[in-house]
């Protein structure tokens, strides 16, 4: 390896330029030549040499000189020099020590000794070079390192503003780069969970704007928490109503089940909100419609402004399953009960006409979780 290397010799006698000239490249190495000072750091800085054998005795710059600027430049600060010279060695070295030289050459050149120094300096010089390389490469690969946890930083920001408007999952795929084949129009059967607030509209026309945004705070904040527990997506809020369909974009084993247990759940923690609105003096009850079906779901809206919605009769018979229902039920139709009904308890009401469905619709109220569910 050392044996391609650049030697650069800088002596201003073209006797001994020759000599070095020749016994290196004999032996393999790349050479250059300079014969003076100035001529020398003209070389290195156009182009750097592997190892610089730099005479002491130079008119114009000396060799101690030459070395001190090499030493100066951080370019060149590691670059092995060898100061040659004809006169007291033990004098010369200290100066050449001073000026920051790395091995001292005698003249007459004794060939062993010349070609034993060069190579030493070399391999030191391919361990630093070494060193240099696995420092660069550690510094790219921490500026990586630092890139991408910026990057994710910045991803799980955008995921905590997407995620005050989007439901999580929808936030996660749209970061994730993943809200294309989403977004668009697709079928699937899914379960819509209709809710509605009873005594909303009279509450409003007495309450303070300040004390309807408090109770809808408190409303929206137990549903967001018990939909996102059950892998719901919340399609839009209208006010005191809401809907949340299940098995979009998530994909459930039994969707009309995990909108059952969100739905028991929901108006066990309601009884709480309940109580305590009453001691505001707020008459208000939450009734529940759950409907299975096919829909077509995806974006909708215009340039600037879009919703993620589900376009559907089971939407529709979510709606009416829910304007049926009283403060605290939970109704839903023979075809839904049918995919639950091994984990659920409910109570047949009969049938009724719905609004917008040209045949009467059996009524089923759930009641509660089997014991053994």
């Amino acid at each position: 390896m050392n044996e391609s290397a650049t030697v650069l010799v800088v002596d201003d006698t073209p006797q001994n330029v020759k000599l070095l000239t020749d016994l290196l490249a004999l032996n393999g190495y790349r050479v250059e030549a300079a014969q003076s000072g100035e001529e020398a750091l003209e070389k290195i800085a156009a182009s750097i040499p592997d190892i610089v054998l730099l005479d002491v005795m130079m008119p114009g710059l000396s060799g101690y000189d030459v070395c001190r600027k090499i030493r100066q430049t951080p370019a060149t600060a590691l670059l092995p020099v060898v100061m040659v010279t004809s006169l007291d060695p033990q004098t010369e070295r200290v100066h050449g020590i001073e000026a920051g030289a790395d091995d001292f050459l005698a003249k007459p050149i004794n060939r062993p000794e010349l070609f034993a120094r060069v190579k030493s300096l070399l391999r030191v010089k391919s361990l630093q070079d070494e060193v240099k390389r696995q420092a660069e490469q550690l510094a790219e690969w921490n500026s990586r390192l630092e890139t991408r946890v910026a990057e994710q930083v910045s991803q799980i920001e955008r995921m905590g503003r997407l995620k005050g408007f989007f439901s999580p999952q929808i936030a996660e795929l749209i970061v994730s780069g993943g809200a294309e084949e989403l977004l668009r129009p697709h079928r699937r059967e899914v379960t819509v969970v209709f809710l509605d607030l009873r005594g909303f509209t009279s509450f409003t026309e007495t309450a303070e704007p300040e004390e309807v945004m408090g109770v809808l705070s408190e409303y929206h904040a137990t549903v967001g928490r018990l939909v996102v527990a059950h892998e719901g997506t919340i399609e839009h809020f209208a006010g005191d109503g809401m809907m949340i369909f299940f098995n979009d974009p998530i994909t459930l084993d039994n969707a009309a089940a995990s909108a059952a247990r969100m739905s028991l759940s929901l108006q066990a923690d309601f009884v709480s909100l309940r109580g305590g609105w009453r001691k505001r003096g707020y008459t208000l009850d939450l009734g529940i419609g759950l409907a299975q079906g096919y829909a077509t779901l995806g974006a909708i809206g215009f340039a600037g402004r879009q919703d993620y919605a589900a376009i559907g009769s089971v939407t529709n018979l979510a709606t009416r399953l829910c304007a049926e229902a009283k403060g605290g039920e939970i109704l839903t139709n023979q075809k839904t009960l049918a995919r639950i009904e091994n984990e659920f308890e409910a109570e047949a009401l009969g049938t009724r006409s719905l609004k917008g469905f040209a045949h009467p619709v059996d009524l089923f109220r759930i009641l509660s979780r089997n014991s053994g569910a």
